[in-house]
């Protein structure tokens, strides 16, 4: 374990992935953000109750944490996850700035629950023109006017 590391935070995170099924809330997956050794952002997994695919116990976290601090980059957080984050979420922590993941479940625990994520993980491996979900560019010169846009404006905050 690292030296940062504090399992009390990773307990409240399977806390709440516990709670989350006994509630009938969502799947078994609990988040916590941590900053100076509090707990700054926490969530659960909603994506049934919320209808929202994107709406994983990590990904909740990170938004309330980033709510909490009023700030997009959490570099200074460290994330504790009842499970090993998916592939969506991982992205999401990079996305986050966090200086760590702490997790309790793996990848192959989830997948022996029923959550696997072996699909997504082959995916991503693959060029894009050989995935299952196609996607094609259209209007690449239009597009490119935001991002011209973009590098012109005074007013931009860089992430």
């Amino acid at each position: 374990m690292s030296q940062n590391a504090n399992p009390e935070f990773l307990r409240r995170a399977i806390q709440l992935a516990t709670e989350n099924v006994l509630k009938g809330a969502g799947g078994p997956f609990g988040a916590v953000v941590v900053r100076e050794g509090r707990i700054v952002g926490e969530g659960a997994n909603t994506v049934t109750a919320s209808h929202d695919p994107t709406a994983h116990a990590e990904v909740n976290a990170i938004r309330a944490a980033a709510k909490e601090l009023g700030t997009f980059s959490l570099a200074g957080c460290e994330l504790y996850t009842s499970c090993e984050p998916c592939p969506m979420c991982l992205a999401a922590a990079y996305w986050a700035r966090l200086d760590a993941i702490y997790y309790g479940a793996s990848v192959a625990d989830a997948a022996r629950a029923g959550f696997d994520d072996a699909f997504f993980y082959d995916e991503l491996r693959k060029n894009s023109s050989q995935r299952t979900l196609p996607a094609t560019q259209l209007l690449a010169g239009e597009a490119w006017a935001s991002f011209a846009a973009w590098i012109a404006s005074p007013n931009k905050i860089k992430y």
